[in-house]
C-alpha cells in the first residue's frame, strides 16, 4: 500500500489555497469596477440635473410670465416719512395684477440725521423697497431729474431693459395697479409718455405736459434722460412742467397716451381737476389726511379679500 508523501500534500493545499485567493481578488476586483461604474452613472446624473436646475431662471410667481409688463413706480417722498411709506406698502403690498411685475420703491434724497441713518437702514433690512438719490432734498430743484438720471445705473440688470415702463408719483395717491397695467397693455414700449393732461381742462396729451401727480414714460426716454445735455441744463422749476419741457426740445414722448378722467384729483370740492370716485380709476390724488384715504379705499372695496379667520371678526 502507497503511502502520500506528507510534503507533496502540503504543497498541493499551499498551491489550492493561491489559486483561490487568486479567484477571491478577482471578483472582487470585478465587482468593484462595476459598483464604481455605477457611482460614477448616478453622480452623472445628479450633475446634469443640478446644472440644468441652475441654468434655469428664478421661477416667477403664479400669476406672472416672461411676457409681462416691468414697471417700476418711484413714490416721491422724504426720509422722515416713515409712517406714510409703512401705510404704502400695504396699500401697494396688497395688490398683485395678474401679466405684469411692478416694483414700487420710495424715492428721496440724502440722509441728514442721525436717526435717519438708523431707522431707514432697518425700514431697508427689512423691505429692500428704498432708493435714496445723491441729492439735497427738494421737490422743484432737480429731483426728478436725478431720479431719472440715475436709474440706468443703479438698475444695472442683465435684462434688456430691466423695465418697459418707469413712473414718478407723489406720496398722496393711490394707484389701482391692475387698472394701471390694464390701460397700458395695448401701449407702446419705447417713445411712451403717459399719464393726467394739464391744464385741466385739455384732452390733448400734446397741449403742455402730464400732471405731476403720477406720469410714466418709457425706458428708452430714462436712458435719454441720463445722457441729454436739454435735462441736464434744466432742472429748476415745477417738477412736472419741466419734465414736459424736456420732451417738448428732445422731441421725445411721441406716443402720447392720456388718462384723464381715469386719474383725478380726490372730490373734497368741486373743480375741474375732480370729480367724483367711480369704477373705471387708476389714481386718486391728494389724499392727504386717513379720512380721505379711508372714503376711497371703501369705495372700492379694497378689502374685500380678507380671508375668514376665527382670530378676528370685522363686519
Amino acid at each position: 500500500m502507497m503511502m502520500n508523501n506528507p510534503k507533496s500534500e502540503q504543497r498541493r493545499f499551499v498551491i489550492s489555497s493561491v489559486f483561490f485567493i487568486l479567484f477571491l481578488c478577482a471578483v472582487a476586483s470585478i465587482n468593484e469596477l462595476r459598483f464604481g461604474n455605477l457611482l460614477k452613472f448616478r453622480s452623472c446624473n445628479s450633475i446634469s440635473d443640478s446644472s440644468s436646475s441652475s441654468s434655469s431662471d428664478t421661477p416667477l410667481p403664479l400669476n406672472s410670465t416672461s411676457d409681462d409688463i416691468r414697471i417700476l413706480i418711484g413714490i416721491m417722498t422724504v426720509p422722515d416719512q416713515y409712517h406714510r411709506r409703512h401705510f404704502l406698502r400695504m396699500i401697494y403690498g396688497t395688490q398683485s395684477p395678474a401679466g405684469a411685475k411692478i416694483d414700487v420703491k420710495f424715492v428721496f434724497c440724502n440722509l441728514t440725521k442721525e436717526e435717519q441713518q438708523i431707522l431707514v437702514a432697518l425700514e431697508i433690512m427689512r423691505y429692500d423697497d428704498i432708493i435714496i438719490l445723491k441729492c439735497t432734498e427738494n421737490m422743484n430743484n432737480g429731483k426728478t431729474y436725478t431720479y431719472f438720471s440715475s436709474l440706468p445705473e443703479i438698475m444695472n440688470s442683465t435684462a434688456a431693459p430691466p423695465y418697459h415702463y418707469v413712473m414718478k408719483a407723489d406720496d398722496d395717491i393711490f394707484l389701482r395697479l391692475d387698472k394701471l397695467v390694464e390701460s397700458l397693455k395695448p401701449l407702446p414700449r419705447e417713445d411712451l409718455y403717459y399719464g393726467y393732461v394739464i391744464p385741466c381742462g385739455s384732452m390733448d396729451p400734446f397741449y403742455r405736459y402730464m400732471s405731476g401727480m403720477g406720469f410714466l414714460v418709457s425706458w428708452d426716454i430714462v436712458e435719454w434722460i441720463k445722457v441729454s445735455e436739454i435735462t441736464r441744463n434744466h432742472l429748476q422749476g415745477p417738477e412736472d412742467r419741466v419734465f414736459g419741457d424736456w420732451l417738448r426740445r428732445g422731441r421725445r414722448g411721441m406716443n402720447r397716451h392720456g388718462v384723464k378722467w381715469a386719474m383725478y384729483n380726490f372730490p373734497d370740492r368741486p373743480t375741474v381737476c375732480t370729480h367724483e370716485l367711480w369704477p373705471e380709476t387708476i389714481g386718486v390724488h391728494l389724499l392727504k389726511n386717513q379720512e380721505k384715504w379711508v372714503k376711497t379705499l371703501k369705495y372700492f372695496n379694497f378689502t374685500q379679500n380678507l380671508k375668514p379667520s376665527k382670530l378676528y371678526h370685522i363686519p
